[in-house]
């Protein structure tokens, strides 16, 4: 029996959530639609779906707050998630994009269009390692089970967006991984972001891992970033 990914839609609007299921099942996916934030939370404790597109405005939760505690367990994290909103400014765009989102589509959109989104996030390199901790060279620890990143003892608070790019390159360590890897490990092709994000995260990253961590991230000229242990 062929087994087709699942497509999570959570929207308040049953037109929407019939519009784009129509067109994710004509593409072979399978779907299930909910109208507000608990219903998906009960559907996922027994099932999880392939990919979510999340609706920013639900009447029970904000949009915002549901992808933050959905990124916050562990067994939930790693579902990608397609932020669907009527907000169009670009600030709430980028937002979502700093958040950890895997893309950002605005109402109204072309049903082929975020089919095709879909489909590129679900095909997206996800570099993820094997491993649920990393150590490295006795100073930095990232433990991916808990999210958490530990130098030389302390916490460090990331971004979502900071915390992949620094498992991304430390997975990685000695290879290095040009601007656009990056970008498309986090974002894939959103055309609101640009190689310059990554300059400024990896900038953020040194300031609070620290002198001694901070000196391993290579800016290697004209491509990218390593780590070098």
């Amino acid at each position: 029996m062929e087994v087709h990914q699942l497509i999570a839609v959570v929207d308040d609007e049953p037109d929407i959530i019939e519009l784009i299921s129509t067109s994710l099942k004509k593409a072979g996916f399978e779907v299930a639609g909910f109208f507000d934030s608990q219903s998906l939370l009960r559907f996922m404790e027994n099932r999880l779906p392939d990919l979510i597109l999340l609706d920013l405005m639900l009447p029970d939760a904000d949009g915002l707050d549901l992808f933050k505690f959905l990124k916050g367990k562990r067994e939930w994290s790693s579902i990608p998630v397609i932020m669907v909103t009527a907000r169009s400014d670009e600030t709430d765009r980028v937002v979502g994009l700093e958040l950890g989102a895997d893309d950002y589509v605005t109402k109204p959109f072309s049903p082929k269009e975020l089919v095709a989104r879909v489909k590129a996030v679900l095909r997206r390199p996800r570099f993820e390692t094997k491993t649920e901790r990393i150590e490295i060279n006795g100073i930095l620890i990232i433990d991916l089970e808990r999210h958490e990143v530990i130098v030389e003892g302390n916490k460090v608070d990331l971004t979502p967006a900071e915390f992949k790019i620094l498992t991304l390159l430390a997975s990685r360590s000695g290879r290095v991984l040009t601007r656009e890897q990056i970008l498309d490990h986090l974002w894939g092709h959103e055309k609101i972001v640009v190689d310059r994000t990554v300059d400024v995260h990896v900038r953020n990253l040194r300031q609070k891992l620290g002198p001694a961590v901070a000196a391993l991230i290579k800016n290697v000229r004209g491509i990218g970033y390593k780590l070098e242990l």
